[in-house]
């Protein structure tokens, strides 16, 4: 280490910067270069010197500064003092001004000039492609979360260094320029103008945004007053009238949810062909991918729609939990996201009670339970090392988990008592940083219970609890332990909000778990007793049920004994529980003969129950189950893959049947979507008849692409069943869906082809797919949406892995995609000598950004083979399979 380097050690390898400076308000000028994707700049950062020092230290990376440029002066006495010394450190993005002397206490003024690349990696300043009038142009974007305003100009990039910020834009004069504020000033200078924004109030160096391109727009303004507009590329502006609808209906509803109204004069939400996230809340100005903001009615299915309003729901919440009260740090990120994901859920009920939501949520519900079943999950609140750390935590236990405890605490305290407790909470720290007990605290004054206590189990500790449930001697026992997928017995405790009911919903209980196990007295809590005897299949009819996490509200898994079970299923069977329950019994199940917990033979017997399922959001999980358990079937018993594949084509045949192939008239967006998941779901268990018929449509559709025979609904299992009859010798089907992924110009056409292409059987048409995935003509957003192999492509995926590791990674090592790569691709293997051979690849590769994928991904693969060698020892799966195979509905 040189001189140098020792000389700023104390500034090195710290997760946070030193806060002996505090900015008040940044002066921002920025000039992008569209043609030669370069940009240049100077910020005058207001600052406030709390405590001696000589030194500054902020953030900057991939910058250049031009150390003549530097310069402070204190507002005491109007001394401009030069820095001795100016150094950048890329590895700790970090920029350390050294002065000669102490500066003075109180407020003054830095001044630095920079450029910097309008990169191609959709993070900081950068470009993104699109075409005007049949001309290939960039825009300029940026993408600040969560460590990447560093990559625009110097600044103290961290979310509790708050300040205000006046932009200033110098672009081509035919541009349209975005801020985050309104414009209040324009002066054209030839072919450039200079655009002055509003100064914006205090806010987080991560919300601050800039777009700058051609756009139309579609607008309308709120009842306070609020202009609201959707800006996209020329051409689509009528694709962005039902985003614009759901947001000024969703500004109002959160106005009167929170008790604050909107707190800027306008909103901007922009449509942007490249963009990491699925979308980002920047302050007043948030951008979305294409296929989260614009709804075309001729070509997007029921599905887009619903991904739109909650994508717009989402992101309008964070103007509130997020941007008007922020996390103090990363380590409390679920602040922001697992609320918006819960708060997006309620304003899209109170818009679309008929799409049946909160039933939905159960997926979130679930994406969080299978990440946090494993032993390398992390805690809600996860201590953030390095800021390369930050982007692996933007995950379902951030996201999901964070919503789904939300709602069991929001369950526990009641609706009404929790909406007030929020409402406090935003009054109390507008404008400010909060800390998770910060929260906590709001809601233990408002509820009077002792919310820190019960939810500190939740967010402190990884895991979560499975409840073991028998009936002994009129005596239900509860015993709590923390599940791991791996069937490990871990050493979590929580305290659970237990809710149960007995034979009906009218006699629903609850009770705080509080200890590893307790016992409670049936007839005393259910008011009448319930004999062993009656929980035997003898009589059917009476279904005396006992459920527990009654509609799924708790963060848990419950794992029955024999005899409750089995009533479970035939509650089931008698349609006598509502779809969220029917649900967590068939998840909770599959997760436990996953953790080899439950034999899959009990799991088959489970799903033979759901024959005459006709929930969408029951039935959209049993496909996702499905699939799964036809790969492990496939490793574990392949003899009896054949028998496997047809049970569950008889399976899905009663809803199947029920929706036909053709839209009818009036009915409900649920059926919409389910009828394309089931056919996509008979084509890829080879069911002949679904892939015949689909084929014979989708060559009506490549002559007429506006016929009716192939609505956008069904597109999907179309494009799917074409590609199971796609082979080294048969390519006619893969080079129509190419040929359609060229001619369109809709985002959510391409994602559909992408996701389909994938799926075909034969490997050598697996390894062309994810070559044509690195290509020009995939966005590099979009290239992890086509990783999703058959079966039969696993090993040629993994060896295409290893091959193109450079090139990935150069690519997309710089942000959060890379990680899809390595999960897609890892995860479903299913042996631990392919352990061995993923530990050796990347043992010299690995980087901070994905290390925890890698582990969770290696973890699954563990799993997975524990799972197979259950599965191989089952005495009876063999008669079950056989058993089972042949039963449908009669319909």
């Amino acid at each position: 280490m040189d001189r140098k380097q020792k000389k700023y050690e104390q500034f090195r390898g710290k997760p946070r910067l030193p806060n002996v400076l505090l900015p008040i308000r940044y002066d921002l000028k920025l000039k992008p270069d569209l043609t030669a994707c370069k940009f240049s700049g100077t910020v005058d950062v207001s600052v406030n010197v709390v405590a001696d020092t000589r030194f500054i230290v902020l953030n900057a990376v991939e910058l250049s500064v031009d150390p003549n440029s530097v310069r402070f002066m204190s507002q005491n006495d109007s001394k401009v003092l030069e820095p001795l010394d100016v150094e950048l450190y890329e590895d700790d993005e970090i920029l350390v001004l050294e002065f000669a002397k102490s500066l003075p206490i109180g407020v003054g003024v830095l001044c630095i000039a920079f450029d910097g690349t309008l990169n191609d990696k959709m993070k900081g300043f950068y470009r993104s492609t699109y075409e005007h009038h049949g001309e290939k142009k960039n825009m300029a974007v940026t993408q600040f979360q969560s460590v990447d305003a560093r990559r625009c100009f110097p600044c103290w990039d961290e979310p509790a260094f708050k300040a205000t910020f006046k932009i200033t834009l110098e672009v081509p004069a035919e541009l349209v320029a975005l801020s985050n504020m309104p414009v209040v000033d324009e002066k054209v200078d030839g072919n450039l103008k200079t655009v002055y924004y509003l100064e914006s109030p205090i806010m987080s160096t991560y919300l601050v945004a800039v777009v700058v391109g051609f756009f139309d727009y579609v607008e309308e303004h709120t009842p306070d007053g609020t202009k609201v507009r959707v800006y996209c590329n020329v051409g689509k502006a009528n694709q962005g009238k039902f985003a614009l609808d759901v947001a000024v209906k969703t500004l109002g509803l959160y106005k009167e949810y929170f008790a604050v109204p909107y707190s800027l004069p306008k909103l901007d939400m922009v449509a942007i062909p490249d963009l990491a996230f699925g979308a980002m809340e920047n302050y007043g100005l948030v951008t979305y991918r294409e296929i989260a903001l614009l709804y075309d009615e001729k070509n997007s299915a029921a599905a887009n729609r619903q991904m739109v309003a909650i994508a717009v729901a989402h992101e309008l919440a964070h103007q509130w939990f997020g941007n008007l009260v922020t996390m103090e740090w990363w380590t409390h990120l679920w602040l922001n996201e697992g609320f918006a994901t819960w708060v997006s859920y309620l304003a899209t009920d109170i818009l679309f009670p008929e799409w049946k939501i909160w039933t939905q949520f159960l997926d979130h519900i679930t994406e969080g339970l299978r990440l946090d079943g494993l032993a390398e999950s992390h805690p809600i609140e996860v201590e953030i090392n390095h800021a390369g750390e930050i982007d692996e935590i933007f995950d379902a236990i951030s996201y999901r988990k964070g919503a789904s405890v939300i709602r069991m605490l929001q369950s526990y305290l009641g609706p009404e008592c929790f909406q007030r407790g929020l409402a406090s909470y935003i009054k109390r720290f507008t404008c400010s940083n909060t800390k998770t007990e910060d929260l906590w605290t709001v809601l233990e004054e408002e509820s009077g219970e002792p919310v820190n206590k019960l939810m500190s189990s939740w967010t402190k500790q990884k895991g979560f609890p499975v409840i073991s449930a028998k009936l002994k001697d009129q005596k239900l026992e509860f015993e709590q332990s923390q599940f791991l997928l791996s069937g490990s017995h871990g050493d979590g405790q929580w305290i659970i909000p237990i809710t149960l009911c007995c034979g009906s919903y009218d006699a629903c209980r609850n009770f705080l778990l509080q200890t590893k196990s307790e016992a409670r007295n049936i007839k005393e809590y259910l008011s009448y007793s319930i004999s062993e005897d009656s929980l035997s299949d003898k009589n059917r009819s009476t279904c005396a049920w006992i459920k527990l996490n009654v509609d799924q509200t708790g963060f848990y898994r419950v794992k029955y004994d024999e005899g409750l079970l089995s009533r479970l299923r035939c509650a089931i069977e008698c349609k006598g529980l509502s779809a969220t329950d029917r649900y967590g019994i068939l998840e909770d199940s599959y997760a436990l003969c996953m953790a080899c917990k439950q034999s899959l033979t009990s799991l088959l017997t489970l799903m033979g129950a759901y024959k005459e399922e006709l929930d969408y959001t029951v039935l959209s999980n049993l496909i996702s189950l499905s699939y799964k358990v036809e790969k492990i079937v496939a490793d574990a018993a392949p003899e009896l893959l054949d028998c496997v594949k047809l049970f569950l084509i008889n399976l899905f045949q009663y809803p199947a049947v029920r929706l036909g192939w053709d839209p009818k008239q009036g009915e409900s967006h649920l059926d919409s979507m389910l009828r394309g998941e089931i056919l996509t779901a008979l084509a890829l268990f080879g069911h002949d008849v679904t892939i015949n018929e689909a084929s014979k449509r989708f060559t009506t559709f490549l002559d007429d692409r506006n016929t009716s025979l192939l609505p956008p609904d069904l597109r999907r299992a179309a494009y799917a069943a074409v590609m199971q009859n796609v082979s080294t010798s048969n390519r006619v089907g893969y080079e129509s869906l190419l040929r359609v992924y060229r001619e369109t110009d809709l985002s959510q056409e391409k994602t559909r082809i992408l996701g389909s292409l994938a799926s075909c059987p034969d490997p050598n048409i697996i390894l062309e797919v994810l070559n044509f995935l690195l290509s020009s003509e995939v966005r590099n957003q979009d290239a992890v949406l086509g990783l999703a192999v058959s079966g039969e492509g696993c090993e040629i995926a993994w060896k295409w892995l290893k091959d193109n590791w450079d090139h990935i990674y150069k690519t997309w090592g710089s942000g959060r995609l890379i990680t899809r790569f390595i999960s897609s691709i890892v995860s479903p293997f299913s042996s631990d000598m392919k352990v061995k051979e993923v530990e050796e690849f990347f043992a010299t590769r690995t980087k901070p950004s994905f290390a925890r994928t890698l582990k969770q991904s290696i973890e699954r693969v563990h799993i997975n083979a524990n799972w197979v060698q259950s599965i191989q020892k089952e005495k009876d799966l063999v008669a079950a399979v056989e058993e089972v195979k042949h039963k449908r509905s009669v319909f």
